[in-house]
C-alpha cells in the first residue's frame, strides 16, 4: 500500500466526515432524519480515517514486510 495514497485517503475521510458532520447539524433543523444521515456517515467516515492514522503508524513502524 502506497503511503502517499494513504496520507490522501486518511485526511478526507476525516476533514470531509468532519464537513458532512457541520453540514448535519444544519440539516437537522429542517429535516431530521436526513440530518442524522449526514451526523452518521460524517462520523463513520471521521472514525474510519482515525483508524487508519493507527494503520498509517504501523506500517512507519516497520509493520509491513
Amino acid at each position: 500500500m502506497n503511503v502517499r495514497w494513504l496520507d490522501r485517503t486518511i485526511w478526507t475521510l476525516v476533514f470531509g466526515g468532519l464537513l458532512v458532520m457541520c453540514l448535519g447539524v444544519f440539516v437537522e433543523r429542517r429535516d431530521e432524519p436526513l440530518g442524522m444521515a449526514f451526523l452518521w456517515s460524517g462520523g463513520i467516515a471521521t472514525a474510519v480515517g482515525a483508524v487508519l492514522i493507527g494503520v498509517r503508524a504501523w506500517i512507519a513502524q516497520g509493520g509491513e514486510r
